[in-house]
C-alpha cells in the first residue's frame, strides 16, 4: 500500500475553540417502557425501544442533543492532549505493499490527504503505477471505498466491489485491463459477497433484508456474464432457511467449484463441487453433514486442498481426492504449539503461517509435508501477502505490528531468499518501544497470554495510564496491525495491553468454544482478570486504567465494566452489541445464536439476559466514565444499541461520571473511510482517553 501522506492540514483540521468547550452536563431521556414475557415467565422491560426507530423525529433530535454534548467534551480532550498533531506526526509512514494478480501488481494508496485510497495498478514492480479506480468520482453524494477486487484468469477484466457511507451492503463494476476501460456491468445488492471467475464471468451472492436494520435474510448465489444485465444472471443457489449460509470458490486452475452450505445452528455442512472438465459439470454431493470446518483453498494434481478445524488445538491442511472424498490425507505437520493461520499452495511449495505464543513463524513446505524452511517473527507482529501467481517462485509477503507500519519483502520460495522491496520511513523512533509477553491466571486457573507494549525505560511504579484492550469472539485470531494511536499513547507515558481472552482463536478451537454461547461469561471473566493482573503488578491503577474494544470486542469491555466498574476509570466500547436479548432481531443477529445463544431456548435466553450490559444497569452505581462510539449507518451491529445503553446509564440519578456518545456519520461498522477521518477518530479516541486518565 502506497502510504504518502501530507500533513499542511494538520494545524487546523480540528480547529478547536475552546471557549466554546462545556463542561459536562448530564443528559436525560425519557422512557416509553416496552414489556416481552418469555416462556410465560420471564418478564423483561425496555424504557427506551422508542430510539430503535432511528427515523422518528424524537429520536434523531435526541441524537443531535448527545452529539452537541459528545462534539464539546470531546475537543477538549483533544486540546487539551494535542492528540490530532501528535497522532498526525507519528501517523506519516511511507512504503509500498504491492499485490501480483495475473499479469499486474495492484496496491491501494492515497493521491492527497482528503479522499479514499484509490486502486492503482502497474505491470512490474519497477513500472510506473496508474489509478485504476478512483472511488471519489463514484458519487459525489456518498463515501465510496473499495471492498476488495478480483481478476479474471486470463487477466482481461477485474471486478470490483463498492460500498456507500459505511454499508455492509456492496455494488460491482468491472473494468477492462487491457486499456482500462470502465464496461457498463454494475450489480447491486452483495453483502459479505465474494467473487468466483470462471472464464468470462463470476459468481457472486446477494441478500434479502427488511428496512435498513432488518434481518439479513435467504442469500442467493448467482452467475454474471460480463457484458450483460444484472437482471439477466443466473441464479446458481438459493437459501429459504435463514440459518444456511453458502460459501464457494474457484480453484486456480479454473477446474473445480467447490460450494459449501453452512447451518450453524446444527452445526455442520454440506459439501458441494463442479469438476468443469467432467462430460457433465453439474454441481454434484462431496461430502455430508461434515461436524468441523473445512474451507477448501486450491487443488493440486486433481486433489483438492482444505484447511481442516480439528476438535483439539489446531487446523490441518489436508488433501480431498474427489473420487474418494471419504478418505483424507493429512499434509502439514502436527505441531502442539503452534496454530495454523494461513495456506499459500504454489506450484511444488506451500507457503504455511503459525502462531505460537503470540508469534508468527512461517513455514514452507512440500506437498508430502516436508518441512523446507523456517522463518520465526518477533512477539506481537503479524504477517501477510505472499502474493504471486501459481507458478511464481518469487512471491511479496510483509510484516507489521502495533507501532511499525508494513514492511514488504519480496521472497523466493525455492532459495528462501529475502529482499526489501523499499525502505518503510517513519517520523519516530520505534526502537524506543518495548514489547512484553505476560500471562494472567483466570478466575478458574487457565492462563491468559497478554502482550504489553510500552517505552524503554519506563518506570513501572503503578502509576501509568494503561489501555486494556481485547476481541475474543467467533474464533477470531487477533493481529497486530500498525496504529499511530497507539505509538501516541506510549510515547505519552501509557502502556498498551492486548489480552488474548477465551473466545478468541488465539489457542485454537477449544480456546473459541471456552468462551461461546453458554461460556461467553468466561470472556468477560478473562477480561477483568487481565485487569486485575495490570493493577496488582504495579502497572497502574484503577485510576488509571482504561479500557476499549470493537465489535464484539466492545461487547467485552462493556459487560466487564458493567460488572466490575471498580477496575476501570474510562471505558470506550465502539460499535458493539449492548441488548443481546433483542440482538438477533436485526441484520445478521441472527447468524450468530452459535456466538451468543438465542432467546428462543430458555436456558440460553437466561445466560444472554446475565451478561447483556443494557439490561445489568445497576440504578445505585456510578460506572466508569464512558465514550459510545456507534456508527449511523452500521448495518451490522445497529446503532440503537449504543442509543439505548447510553439513554440508560444517562437517565440515573448515580451515574456522576460522564456518559458520552459518539455517533459516526455516513460510517459503518468500520468507522472511517478516508485518511483524515481516522486521523481524526484515533484523535478523539486516544486524546479522550489519556485525557481522562490525566485528570485526578
Amino acid at each position: 500500500m502506497i502510504m504518502k501522506y501530507f500533513f499542511l492540514f494538520s494545524l487546523v483540521i480540528l480547529s478547536i475553540n475552546i471557549c466554546n468547550a462545556q463542561e459536562y452536563k448530564q443528559l436525560n431521556t425519557k422512557d416509553s417502557v416496552a414489556v416481552d414475557t418469555f416462556f410465560n415467565e420471564f418478564i423483561v422491560k425496555d424504557k427506551y425501544r422508542w430510539l430503535e426507530n432511528t427515523t422518528s423525529k424524537e429520536t434523531k433530535e435526541w441524537v443531535d442533543n448527545q452529539q452537541s454534548l459528545s462534539s464539546k467534551y470531546i475537543s477538549k480532550s483533544v486540546s487539551n492532549t494535542n492528540a490530532f498533531n501528535a497522532i498526525d506526526k507519528v501517523a506519516y509512514t511511507d512504503y509500498e505493499n504491492p499485490v501480483k494478480m495475473g499479469k499486474y501488481y495492484f496496491t491501494y494508496g492515497f493521491y492527497n490527504n482528503i479522499g479514499v485510497p484509490a486502486l492503482f495498478y502497474k505491470t512490474s514492480l519497477n513500472s510506473s503505477q496508474e489509478i485504476l479506480v478512483d472511488p471519489n468520482y463514484i458519487s459525489y453524494t456518498d463515501k465510496i471505498i473499495i471492498k476488495g477486487y478480483y481478476v479474471s484468469k486470463d487477466s482481461k477484466y477485474l471486478a470490483y466491489q463498492f460500498s456507500r457511507n459505511g454499508s455492509d451492503w456492496a455494488e460491482v463494476k468491472v473494468v477492462s485491463l487491457n486499456d482500462a476501460t470502465h464496461l457498463n456491468d454494475h450489480l447491486k445488492n452483495l453483502k459479505f459477497s465474494n467473487l468466483e471467475w470462471v472464464g468470462d464471468g463470476f459468481y457472486y451472492s446477494t441478500y434479502t433484508q427488511d428496512g435498513k436494520f432488518g434481518k439479513t435474510l435467504n442469500q442467493s448465489v448467482y452467475f454474471h456474464k460480463i457484458g450483460t444485465a444484472q437482471d439477466e444472471d443466473k441464479l446458481f443457489f438459493k437459501s429459504e432457511n435463514p440459518a444456511i449460509q453458502f460459501y464457494y470458490t474457484v480453484t486456480s486452475d479454473q477446474r473445480y467449484l467447490i460450494f459449501k452450505e453452512t447451518n450453524e445452528q446444527l452445526g455442520y455442512s454440506n459439501i458441494f463441487y463442479t469438476d468443469f472438465k467432467s462430460e457433465n459439470p453439474i454441481l454434484k454431493p462431496l461430502i455430508s453433514k461434515v461436524p468441523i470446518g473445512l474451507n477448501f483453498i486450491d487443488s493440486y494434481e486433481n486433489k483438492l486442498l482444505a484447511i481442516a478445524t480439528e476438535k483439539s488445538f489446531n487446523k490441518t491442511l489436508v488433501e480431498i481426492d474427489p473420487k474418494n472424498p471419504a478418505s483424507w490425507i493429512a499434509i502439514s505437520p502436527d505441531f502442539t504449539e503452534a496454530l495454523l493461520l494461513d495456506v499459500y499452495p504454489f506450484k511444488d511449495r506451500i507457503v504455511t503461517i503459525y502462531q505460537s505464543n503470540q508469534r508468527p513463524i512461517v513455514i514452507v513446505l512440500n506437498y508430502l509435508g516436508e518441512i523446507l524452511y523456517k522463518l520465526e517473527l518477533p512477539v506481537a507482529t503479524s504477517v501477510s501477502g505472499f502474493y504471486g501467481n501459481k507458478d511464481d517462485e518469487e512471491v511479496l509477503f510483509n510484516f507489521e505490528s502495533y507501532t511499525i507500519p508494513k514492511v514488504v519483502y519480496k521472497f523466493n520460495i525455492n532459495t528462501f531468499k529475502k529482499e526489501l522491496t523499499k525502505h518503510t520511513a517513519v517520523s519516530f523512533d520505534f526502537k524506543n518501544i518495548e514489547y512484553k509477553e505476560v500471562e494472567c491466571l483466570s478466575s478458574d486457573s487457565v492462563r491468559i497470554p497478554m502482550v504489553l507494549v510500552y517505552r524503554k525505560g519506563l518506570v513501572l511504579d503503578g502509576s501509568n495510564p494503561t489501555i486494556l484492550s481485547a476481541y475474543g469472539g467467533f474464533g477470531a485470531i487477533s493481529q497486530p496491525l500498525f496504529n499511530p494511536g497507539i505509538v501516541y499513547f506510549v510515547n505519552n507515558g501509557g502502556v498498551y495491553a492486548f489480552a488474548n481472552i477465551r473466545g478468541g482463536g488465539d489457542k485454537g478451537i477449544n480456546w473459541a468454544l471456552a468462551g461461546r454461547g453458554d461460556n461467553k461469561q468466561k470472556s468477560f471473566d478473562d477480561f477483568i482478570t487481565a485487569a486485575e493482573f495490570l493493577i496488582e503488578n504495579k502497572y497502574t491503577n484503577s485510576q488509571k486504567l482504561a479500557a476499549t474494544g470493537g465489535s464484539n470486542g466492545g461487547l467485552v469491555v462493556a459487560a466487564a465494566a458493567i460488572q466490575r466498574p471498580d477496575l476501570f476509570k474510562v471505558v470506550v466500547p465502539i460499535v458493539a452489541p449492548f441488548d443481546m436479548i433483542r440482538f438477533e432481531n436485526f441484520t445478521i443477529g441472527h447468524f450468530h445464536s452459535d456466538e451468543y445463544g438465542t432467546v428462543s431456548d430458555s436456558s440460553s435466553f437466561q445466560k444472554l439476559y446475565s451478561y447483556s450490559p443494557y439490561h445489568n444497569i445497576k440504578e445505585d452505581v456510578n460506572y466508569p466514565t464512558m465514550l459510545v462510539i456507534t456508527s449511523e449507518n452500521d448495518d451490522r451491529v445497529p446503532p440503537f444499541h449504543s442509543y439505548k445503553f447510553v439513554a440508560k446509564l444517562q437517565s440515573r440519578v448515580a451515574q456522576k461520571n460522564p456518559i458520552i456518545l459518539k455517533v459516526r456519520e455516513k460510517a459503518g461498522h468500520n468507522g472511517a473511510t478516508s485518511f483524515r477521518a481516522n486521523l481524526r477518530e484515533k484523535a478523539e479516541l486516544y486524546g479522550f482517553i489519556l485525557n481522562e486518565l490525566q485528570n485526578k
